[in-house]
């Protein structure tokens, strides 16, 4: 039998692309969520109105390569029922600051209670029990704030700020926005501080030890010293 055999199915050819694209959100009205998602400075795509029956809104975040649509006569799902719709963030507390600082109601960040799947809080990745503040390691996938839409809908803000390895091409390094590339940069500047502690001088060379640091934490790598 193959190696490369999973259950049938031959996985020594490469599968055809598929980008996540769309995300349909119910809205009840779409006036209102388009004000909405408006405050969020998300860019508007697209609003197309039939003049009829029809009608489609289309927003993306910033740095987002999906965006969501809703609308009229979109989606039969019932307005608000989207729930548990993860928003990426490299520095939460930034993230949370700037949607108060645009008047949108938004939980304290928060962190689990050690993986409790029962309690009586919004379920979440992992687990139910919401427990105030950041994760106190400041681990990545580990710290959460959420907030809802106009009708409901429920969004998080999850922080990483190095993914898990084999998640990300350490040869293909992206960052998808000037704030995540300038976040990664004040983290490798924080621990080149350390560096230069250690070695007692300064590093001529923080150039290649910066970019080095920024590609390793961003690949889930073990960190240079």
């Amino acid at each position: 039998m193959s190696t490369n055999a999973v259950r049938g199915i031959d996985t020594s050819v490469a599968p055809v692309d598929m980008k996540f694209e769309i995300v349909v959100i119910p809205v009840s009205d779409v006036d209102r969520a388009k004000e909405f998602y408006a405050k969020l400075r998300w860019r508007l795509d697209a609003d197309y109105d039939n003049g009829k029956d029809f009608r489609i809104i289309q927003f993306t975040p910033p740095g987002s390569g999906c965006s969501i649509i809703f609308g009229k006569n979109v989606t039969p799902a019932a307005p608000g029922s989207a729930q548990g719709l993860y928003l990426i963030v490299s520095d939460i507390q930034a993230a949370r600051k700037e949607l108060l600082d645009r008047g949108v109601e938004i939980s304290e960040v928060f962190h689990d209670d050690a993986g409790v799947y029962a309690g009586t809080d919004e379920p979440y990745l992992f687990g139910r029990v919401r427990v105030s503040g950041p994760d106190a390691e400041h681990r990545s996938y580990r710290s959460f704030a959420s907030f809802h839409d106009s009708d409901g809908n429920g969004w998080l803000f999850q922080e990483i700020t190095a993914r898990l390895p084999g998640r990300v091409d350490p040869a293909t390094t992206t960052f998808a926005s000037a704030n995540d590339l300038a976040s990664a940069m004040r983290r490798a500047s924080a621990a080149h501080g350390e560096h230069e502690k250690r070695i007692g001088k300064a590093d001529p060379n923080w150039p290649d030890w910066y970019a080095e640091y920024m590609v390793r934490e961003q690949a889930g790598e073990e960190l240079p010293k």
